[in-house]
Order: structure tokens, then C-alpha cells, then sequence
């Protein structure tokens, strides 16, 4: 079994997987924020999209480091998802040092440069996760 693990294809499936998975889990930032992230983006809130393109682009980033820096699948996957908590963390940072306007608040009215703001710290971020994991 242990070279079945060993195998590349076997590991890419396994990586891919587990990024998709924590993609999809995404949906805890939905219950951090004020509004429905597929909901918005539906509607054609572009703010939302890039805010949320951001978070995306932040966590695949994240894991491609823990890819990158780890052997096993389950060290990726835990650094991966500890990279993933501190994204989040991030973005509680964010609205904190933001006491003039609510990010949220402003995200919901398509408030394109707050969206942009958003999408930009959570890549910045992810480059600075990524490397301390």
C-alpha cells in the first residue's frame, strides 16, 4: 500500500482533491460575512466576485506551497488548513483596521475598489502564509 501513496499520478489526484475539497469548504467565509457569496455573484455584484475570486485564488496558492514544502499527504493537508485559518484570520484583520466603513457592508453594495482591496490582500497573504508553512 505504502507505494500505491508513493505513486505521482496517485499523489496529483490526492493533492487535487483535497484543494477542491477545501474550495468547497470555502462556504465558511459565507458564514463570516453579511451576505451569500454565490447569491451576490449570481445577482452580477462584481465586488463579491473579485472578493471572493481573491479568497479562492488565496487558498489554492496557500496549498500550492504546502504542496510544495511537504512529502506526505496529511502534512499538506495540515499545513494546508492551517494556512487556510490564518487566510481567515486575515480577513477579520482587515475589518478590524477598517473602523471608517464596513468591508462587508461595502462588498455587498459592489463597492469595486473595497472588493479589489479584498481580493488583493487575500493573495498578499497567501504569499506570506505560504512561505512561513
Amino acid at each position: 500500500m505504502n507505494g500505491f501513496w508513493e505513486n505521482q499520478l496517485v499523489q496529483s489526484a490526492a493533492y487535487y482533491s483535497v484543494v477542491v475539497l477545501c474550495i468547497i469548504v470555502l462556504s465558511i467565509f459565507e458564514l463570516v460575512t453579511s451576505y451569500k457569496n454565490w447569491e451576490q455573484v449570481q445577482k452580477g455584484n462584481v465586488a463579491v466576485a473579485i472578493a471572493t475570486g481573491g479568497k479562492i485564488l488565496g487558498i489554492c496558492n496557500i496549498f500550492r506551497y504546502s504542496i510544495e514544502q511537504h512529502d506526505s499527504l496529511f502534512q499538506m493537508i495540515g499545513w494546508g488548513l492551517y494556512g487556510f485559518i490564518l487566510l481567515l484570520f486575515g480577513y477579520f484583520i482587515f475589518e478590524f483596521m477598517t473602523p471608517r466603513f464596513k468591508i462587508d457592508a461595502e462588498i455587498k453594495k459592489d463597492n469595486r475598489a473595497v472588493g479589489f482591496i479584498s481580493l488583493v490582500i487575500s493573495v498578499g497573504l497567501s504569499f506570506v502564509i505560504g512561505s512561513a508553512i
